[in-house]
């Protein structure tokens, strides 16, 4: 999978405007052939280390077709290829029946029952990008029995059931165990169901340059995120040079996740952070005296202050409202958090300045508080996170990152971008503190806010990643444990492994 650059990411219109460019301009004849020619590379390569036996389900339309494309090549490399076809050969498109055709004049049949064998590979060519409604039927009596095999299962460009445009499952989908997807990324491979689905993935690209074709507005966030935002710091420094950050929250009973965000912000690298509390139940953070606790209106209106994150512990209370509307009137990047969000969906007045403001405002709701934010529900927004992301962006001028399964990024002018880092690990108490003030520490050293925010975003999912790596599952992480685990990630980024001190 690639890690290091930024992948393009195309909704299935954009795909098949990239098709048909590619096809108007004879760019490249034969994309069925280059995806099924592809598809058997990969079977061959990742999932075909034991065993030569492969069953190719074929559905109706042209994922169907580059399943016969890839049955042809694998059996011509003296694998025993099955294809069980659910359709009538003369009403495939006109690509899909010459490649069925194909299939048969090179000695391939169509079965239209299950072999009594199991299969070493299962590869599912039912269903593309273009569906839209819950199999049916024969077809999601496949699904499901393709789910049950102990034989790992192939999917050809998306697992079927899957939509490709918000990862929904639509009734029933295939779980993979890896996808191969053609020409882009789509986002139904990352976000919401797509990721307990898709397995790995790896991108064909089919030799189109799909962004020449067609301007991208989605991309993949990659790990080159983490070396481009800073540089390593110079010898003569001192910590005025790495910025001062307010993080305001902490009501009673909930300073804890003030603390959280304090400490991520410190670890990762922010010269100052004041921390404002609301109920200021500690004078001191026994373990982090670095951190300077004030009373929260203190460090609202504090002079000093590159940026400022409201939200952690935050509560809904009038004082807690005074803090985001005073907030909210600063000329300084502002990121918006938790209550300081649930506080902004409810009050019109704070609304209103939040989009008239003029320095930049980064909001990271999970699906809850932007349906709140949205005046929607959570289903609503979950049936669609990138289109959410997006009307949240313009709704309210700011940069906005949709947590969960697949987080979306997106800005004012409509572009977004998708990651895939992080597990459910991450859904444990004190990962969106711990998130703020990592964004926070990257904005108080000078990082562009969008920036800030994606490679914020990435390296806490990171970091999530590094930790479950490291203890051997999900169950039990600590947004603590988070916090280290990203200061490691980030200066191995900058520094490399080893640090010539």
């Amino acid at each position: 999978m690639p890690a290091l650059s930024s992948l393009p990411v195309y909704r299935s219109a954009g795909i098949r405007a990239i098709e048909s460019s590619a096809i108007a301009a004879a760019a490249c004849p034969g994309l069925m052939e280059r995806a099924g020619l592809a598809a058997a590379r990969i079977a061959r390569e990742r999932l075909l280390v034991q065993g030569r036996s492969v069953l190719v389900i074929a559905g109706p339309g042209n994922n169907g077709g580059d399943g016969f494309v890839l049955a042809r090549h694998l059996m011509q490399d003296w694998y025993r290829v099955s294809v069980l076809f659910i359709g009538e050969p003369d009403r495939l498109p006109a690509d899909a029946r010459a490649a069925c055709e194909a299939w048969i004049a090179a000695g391939g049949a169509l079965m239209d029952r299950l072999p009594e064998h199991h299969p070493d590979l299962v590869v599912d060519a039912l269903f593309g990008i273009g569906l839209t409604r819950a199999p049916e039927g024969r077809a999601a009596e496949l699904v499901q029995w393709m789910n049950g095999q102990p034989a790992p299962v192939l999917a050809l460009d998306i697992p079927s059931g899957l939509s490709a445009d918000t990862g929904a499952v639509l009734g029933t989908a295939v779980r993979a165990a890896f996808t191969v997807t053609f020409i882009a990324l789509k986002p139904g491979l990352l976000t919401l169901d797509g990721p307990d689905h898709v397995g790995q993935w790896e991108v064909c690209d089919l030799e189109l340059d799909a962004q020449s074709l067609q301007l991208p507005v989605g991309r993949l966030i990659g790990m080159a995120c983490l070396n481009d935002v800073l540089a390593p710091r110079p010898r003569n420094s001192h910590k005025g040079s790495f910025g001062s950050l307010g993080i305001v929250g902490g009501a009673a009973g909930m300073t804890g996740a003030a603390l959280l965000a304090g400490r991520a912000a410190l670890q990762l690298g922010a010269g100052r952070i004041y921390l404002g509390l609301l109920r200021k139940e500690l004078s001191v953070d026994p373990n982090q005296p670095e951190l300077m606790l004030r009373e929260a209106g203190e460090v609202v209106e504090m002079s000093q202050l590159n940026c400022l994150v409201l939200g952690p512990g935050l509560g809904q209370s009038p004082p807690a409202r005074s803090a985001v509307a005073l907030a909210l009137e600063r000329e300084l990047p502002l990121l918006l958090d938790a209550d300081a969000l649930n506080l902004l969906g409810a009050h019109d007045v704070l609304r209103d300045v939040c989009r008239s403001r003029r320095a930049a405002t980064l909001l990271t709701p999970h699906p809850a508080e932007a349906a709140r934010l949205m005046g929607c529900t959570t289903a609503e927004v979950q049936n669609d996170r990138v289109a959410a992301a997006v009307a949240l962006a313009q709704r309210y001028r700011a940069g906005v990152a949709l947590k969960g399964a697949g987080t979306v990024v997106a800005a004012p002018d409509g572009h977004w971008w998708m990651n895939d880092t992080g597990n459910p690990g991450l859904a444990s108490a004190g990962m969106g503190d711990v998130l703020s003030g990592i964004c926070g520490a990257l904005l108080a050293q000078g990082v562009e806010p969008l920036a800030a925010l994606r490679t914020g975003v990435h390296l806490h999912g990171r970091a999530a990643d590094m930790r479950a790596q490291a203890q051997g599952g999900w169950i039990g992480m600590t947004a603590s444990e988070v916090t280290a685990a990203a200061r490691e990630l980030l200066n191995d980024a900058i520094y490399g492994p080893a640090i010539d001190v």
